[in-house]
């Protein structure tokens, strides 16, 4: 039986590249380095704002690093000062997470943005209370695809690894579902196309959010007599 959903935040609940390229890119022209164009944050992000950083530089003309130490600080500043800008959920996602709550679903936002820029963006899109927990990278819950975070969530909502879904749009998210043990659903409308997803063994893909809400119904109508949802990694839709 399903009983909650865990998001990814950007690119999978949020359109978040120009977020994420603004501080990045001031900080690439702090150092007199061009700006990197938007569409080139579907691959820097995914890992955290540093790893950001590191790609941008390394594609900028510094493949040493040698103003990372010092941009890292300011990077992570200009993110956090403007850490909504240009955001927005993705089409049906508001409706889909509102299907969900309707079904008594539990859900939560494992992202790798720093935790405070996790709860802001998240309850400044989605409203204090759509998601039942927000868990981003802390001291203690290190970035994706590390499973700890899934692990806190699991033991917030007193829930098995077999009664929840974990859903992301990139490598990362698919290596961390799997790393947790849990069902993992991969998202076809984020940062990353499907061949990766696909390459990840992603246990499902779907290509809208309704489906999600399809998903969650199929497999706790559907549950095997022994509770436990977890399907083929063949069942690739």
């Amino acid at each position: 039986m399903i009983k909650a959903c865990i998001f990814d935040l950007d690119g999978t609940l949020t359109k978040t590249q120009e977020s994420i390229a603004r501080p990045v890119n001031m900080t690439l022209e702090h150092f007199g380095l061009p700006a990197m164009p938007v569409e080139n944050y579907n691959y820097y992000a995914g890992d955290g704002l540093d790893n950001a950083l590191k790609r941008a530089l390394k594609d900028a003309g510094d493949p040493e690093l040698t103003h990372y130490e010092e941009g890292r600080p300011l990077c992570r500043k200009w993110f956090v000062e403007n850490s909504l800008y240009k955001v927005k959920p993705y089409p049906h996602i508001e409706e889909m997470l509102g299907e969900l709550k309707k079904r008594g679903i539990s859900l939560a936002v494992f992202s790798n943005k720093m935790h405070q820029g996790a709860i802001d963006v998240v309850q400044t899109i989605f409203g204090k209370e759509t998601f039942d927990h927000i868990q981003g990278q802390t001291d203690t819950v290190p970035i994706k695809p590390d499973p700890q975070g899934v692990y806190e969530i699991l033991r917030e909502f007193h829930l098995t690894r077999e009664e929840v879904l974990y859903f992301g749009d990139t490598n990362t998210d698919m290596r961390t579902g799997h790393n947790a043990g849990v069902f993992t659903v991969g998202v076809t409308w984020g940062f990353r196309p499907r061949k990766e997803l696909e390459e990840y063994r992603a246990d499902w893909i779907v290509d809208d959010p309704l489906e999600i809400v399809d998903l969650v119904d199929r497999m706790n109508h559907h549950a095997p007599a022994d509770g436990s949802s977890k399907g083929s990694s063949a069942c690739q839709k």
